[in-house]
């Protein structure tokens, strides 16, 4: 098994064993759409992050930590303020306000790239979660507090190799959101993001 499908499935794992106060979300049972969408974003990672992430999951999982769950708790901190700071905060890992402000710094970045190529490709873009965390709500969760919620759950030296690959796709003039959702559009049976943005205008 290849390093990416090891990750996803490790992942997967840890998903199928996160609980919601609803029960569990339809989500949780649609393998196509987690493999699609974990893949497109685990593709575009070197080989270093992707070991490193991967120790982070099986290190958790020694540890009886569930990475995917903290990662949508830590989410609540700005989706249900009140119930994160009752019920979450206490039991999750605190992080630093140095790792915080690492954390924000990587988020400014990729918030950039979002929004660039939301406008290059309107209709994609409009498929996608809304962008900021000013535009949370209990429904509805932006890429923005997402992405906060994944980066808070990595290891500090899962975090570090992260923030060097965005500053070196930053450095090339890469957009990260535009290689992920390219591949999420390959993986769908499209040839280009081009074609894929007609496909949504059809």
């Amino acid at each position: 098994m290849d390093l990416v499908e090891e990750v996803i499935r490790h992942e997967w794992d840890q998903f199928q064993r996160t609980e919601n106060e609803g029960g569990r979300a339809a989500c949780q049972g649609n393998w196509p759409m987690f493999h699609q969408m974990r893949a497109s974003q685990f593709m575009t990672w070197p080989e270093d992050l992707l070991r490193s992430y991967l120790d982070d999951l099986t290190e958790a999982d020694m540890a009886g930590r569930n990475l995917v769950t903290e990662k949508y708790a830590r989410m609540m901190a700005s989706t249900a303020p009140d119930e994160y700071r009752e019920r979450i905060e206490p039991f999750i890992p605190r992080l630093s306000g140095t790792r915080v402000a690492d954390q924000e710094r990587v988020i400014a970045v990729q918030v950039a790239w979002a929004r660039d190529f939301r406008e290059r490709y309107p209709k994609l873009g409009a498929a996608m979660r809304v962008l900021t965390t000013a535009e949370d709500t209990p429904a509805d969760t932006s890429f923005e507090t997402y992405l906060r919620g994944e980066l808070g759950t990595y290891s500090d030296r899962t975090l570090a190799r992260y923030a060097a690959m965005v500053e070196d796709l930053r450095d090339a003039g890469r957009n990260l959101t535009e290689e992920t959702v390219l591949n999420t559009v390959r993986l769908g049976g499209f040839a280009d993001l081009d074609e894929a943005e007609a496909a949504q205008a059809a």
